[in-house]
């Protein structure tokens, strides 16, 4: 009897733990990536020899122009508004004009082309002069980042001590999996999560002491994300939870090679058109040769391995929508992109998969405006959305079918609202802390652990826990705009904020859609949801945020 009270109170001392542990790690990988950051001084500077006037030059990438939403203003009516183009590439810096009225000059002869920059050099635009000067010799303060921002003089948390804190959290996972209530073999949670730990720390190794990355924190949120979605499924269907640990080492190795692959914009931004037909490919086996499953032709099968070619078409669709403009401020392969974006849309409505229709669609908009800058671009995009969705539910009217439960679940408990009812019991049942993993009732329900995950997390893990992961994923917004205005170029800037842009409004769609807030779509919770093909497109995907982060291609010394 004491010893069974003993008990008691150690598991729910557990799922007390787990939540406030959950809060630790987010709050530590943020503060490490806050902390983390390279020292507000100028690339280099340019100096007017007749005013004395210093502008820091802070970016990779910098429009030079009378337009106030330049990056170096120069207050001078010969000047156009969008003047010229400072570039920093591997091989030096570059200066390019933009089809400026007066033209650009170095050293007093006119530049037709990109043309290199060496320190002294001398730069016109309009009747202004400066001399290209290092960053050291600006000495005037430079206001932090708000991101960056240091509260305290406190060092970011040690990489491996991060990953240490990732590990116990996810031991703890499973030690509450094995105080399962139907359990046959109780000890089965341990071969997982000593697979889990295995490639987590291996993936740790590789990128610290073989890749040299000088920076950690990003991958160590991925990794408790992932990590938490696998150790999720080892109650539900165990052979689940070792596909999502090889298809997360698979992504893991993609986010790597990613990376790599675009660490020269301007090297790649020529692959772009191949990119496109490999994406339409994809799209296409999937019309042609897709199995319907929950409405949607979205699913290969070869043999017993099923891939949805669509997860991974995101990658390469952010790849597509960000690459580099030789000259910032314009609307170059604008027209290019539209049309693969109207043809990638049309093909996922051909398959009937709208969710992830929708999804691209607003990925669409945050890429053409930050390309453009054009509110009209966007508003005309919008309508014709409109339009086609008109359309589409005129000749198609079974699609209104699938939304005629939206906000009223409750009246279709039985058919149409039946996942919905189910989740919003359940969460409410799971209260703060949640009934243990494997002792929900949710994962009764068809897709629980995909499209209904976050009512699974809720029910048996707590609220809590559901929604300090869904802020880590949706914090990844909040960093990839930090970052991008260090970044080492344009491609590097819309990638991650796009990329991260996706990633949120899939988790929106997802928690929105299980809780009746939204229609149900179907998509995933990023990273926590099973699915192979997912969870590889989303470290794909975190590969251009990490990509942004200008200290992702430094080497430790």
């Amino acid at each position: 009897m004491f010893f069974s009270a003993i008990f008691d109170i150690g598991v729910v001392a557990l799922r007390i733990l787990l939540p406030v542990y959950a809060i630790i790690i987010v709050y530590q990988c943020y503060a490490a990536m806050r902390r983390r950051r390279r020292p507000e001084t100028p690339l280099v500077t340019l100096v007017n020899p007749q005013t004395g006037l210093k502008l820091p030059v802070l970016f990779w990438e910098n429009s030079i122009g009378r337009s106030r939403s330049s990056d170096i203003v120069v207050d001078d009516p010969t000047v156009s508004r969008s003047h010229c183009v400072l570039l920093r590439r591997s091989d030096g810096w570059f200066i390019t004009d933009t089809g400026s009225k007066s033209g650009t000059y170095v050293n007093g002869e006119k530049i037709e082309e990109r043309t290199q920059l060496l320190i002294d050099d001398v730069i016109g635009v309009g009747n202004s002069e400066f001399e290209f000067k290092r960053g050291e010799e600006y000495h005037e303060r430079l206001d932090s980042s708000w991101f960056f921002r240091k509260v305290n003089n406190k060092p970011a948390i040690k990489s491996w001590k991060l990953m240490l804190m990732i590990t116990l959290f996810h031991f703890f996972m499973c030690v509450e999996a094995m105080f399962w209530n139907d359990a046959t073999n109780p000890f089965s949670p341990l071969v997982l999560f000593a697979a889990l730990a295995g490639v987590e720390w291996a993936f740790f190794f590789v990128s610290s002491y073989i890749l040299r990355r000088v920076n950690f924190e990003l991958e160590a949120l991925a990794l408790f994300l992932t990590g938490t979605g696998v150790m999720l499924l080892v109650r539900q269907v165990e052979r689940s939870a070792y596909v999502q640990l090889i298809a997360a080492a698979v992504g893991m190795i993609l986010f790597c090679v990613i990376i790599k692959f675009i660490q020269n914009p301007d090297k790649v931004n020529k692959l772009r058109f191949p990119m496109m037909i490999v994406a339409v490919g994809l799209l296409l086996t999937s019309v042609i040769f897709g199995k319907t499953t929950g409405g949607a032709a979205n699913w290969i099968y070869i043999g017993s391995i099923s891939i949805q070619p669509s997860e991974l078409v995101k990658v390469i669709y952010i790849f597509i929508g960000s690459s580099a403009l030789d000259k910032l401020q314009t609307k170059k392969n604008l027209l290019e992109f539209i049309v693969f974006s109207i043809v990638c849309v049309g093909l996922l409505a051909l398959m009937g998969d709208f969710g992830t229709a929708l999804i691209f669609f607003m990925t669409f908009l945050l890429i053409a405006f930050m390309r453009s800058g054009d509110f009209k671009t966007i508003i005309l995009s919008v309508a014709a959305a409109v339009f086609g969705a008109t359309i589409i539910l005129r000749f198609k009217p079974y699609v209104a079918n699938r939304f005629k439960a939206w906000r009223h679940v409750w009246d279709y408990a039985q058919d149409q609202g039946y996942q919905q009812v189910h989740v919003l019991t359940f969460i409410a049942s799971g209260g703060l802390f949640g009934v243990g993993i494997g002792n929900g009732f949710l994962k009764q329900v068809a897709a629980s652990e995909s499209d209904l995950v976050f009512g699974l997390v809720s029910e048996e893990m707590g609220i809590i826990v559901a929604i300090t992961l869904a802020l880590a994923v949706a914090l990844l917004v909040v960093y990839a705009r930090a970052i991008t205005t260090r970044s080492r170029s344009t491609f590097y800037s819309i990638s991650a904020c796009c990329a991260a842009g996706l990633l949120v409004v899939q988790l929106a769609l997802n928690i929105f859609g299980a809780t009746d807030i939204l229609p149900l779509t179907g998509v995933t919770f990023p990273f926590i949801s099973s699915g192979g093909s997912s969870i590889i497109g989303c470290w794909g995907l975190l590969a251009f945020v990490k990509a942004a982060d200008e200290r992702t291609y430094s080497m430790k010394r």
